[in-house]
């Protein structure tokens, strides 16, 4: 076994350590940042492939934007973890059903990677790298993305779109315990409504009291 061999089934275990960690850790935030650390293994395994572009735009992007702000609406959010748990049970069918359907149409998918035939893109790429060309991955991929998967990715942007304005719309919820005042109201308020004039009865005026040095020419 060589040393990229061993790269690979390194950053593969810690990878699916990380990825069940995040399903299974019990504090949100930590679940958080085990998913940031299954997003950077994915990308060193993207680099042992020869895909920079994809290893660097999995960083920059999901590691350096997306899940950063995904960190602070749970830190913001203030998850009840006790009662999120207590329906456990009670959704257990309904989402072990969606993650089974998920998870068959993920094998439909992956698994037309493990034909014999090579994709016209890898042929490409090995013909290309057989008669010595220049070749840039970028290209191909930028040139194959925006063509051929160009409505899957218009599909993936507006999904994204939504959670970013959910996760916005969920942090600016009105809570209970907080202490935010209307500017509308304030801007109409009378002094009639804020200044109430009370009538005290008069208080008698406390006696003089005598100085001290007469109190010491007496003694």
């Amino acid at each position: 076994m060589d040393i990229r061999t061993g790269f690979f089934y390194l950053f593969s275990a810690v990878l699916l350590f990380s990825a069940f960690r995040v399903i299974t850790a019990r504090n949100p935030v930590y679940a958080a940042l085990f998913l940031v650390l299954a997003f950077f293994q994915a990308a060193a395994v993207w680099l042992l492939l020869k895909a920079e572009f994809l290893a660097i735009s999995l960083v920059l992007v999901y590691v350096g934007a997306v899940m950063v702000l995904f960190l602070f609406v749970v830190m913001m959010l203030d998850i009840d973890v006790a009662h999120l748990r207590a329906g456990f049970w009670k959704h257990f069918p309904l989402a072990a059903t969606v993650g089974a359907v998920i998870a068959l149409e993920m094998a439909a998918v992956l698994m037309g990677g493990f034909r014999p035939e090579e994709p016209r893109a890898l042929a490409a790429v090995s013909q290309a790298a057989a008669a010595g060309v220049q070749f840039s991955n970028t290209k191909e991929l930028g040139k194959l993305l925006y063509s051929g998967y160009l409505f899957p990715l218009e599909i993936a942007a507006v999904i994204l779109l939504v959670a970013i304005i959910a996760a916005i719309a969920l942090t600016l919820r009105t809570r209970k315990d907080s202490r935010h005042i209307d500017a509308s109201l304030q801007v109409r308020v009378k002094a009639s409504e804020r200044l109430q004039i009370v009538k005290i009865a008069p208080t008698l005026a406390a006696p003089p009291q005598p100085e001290p040095a007469a109190v010491e020419n007496k003694a």
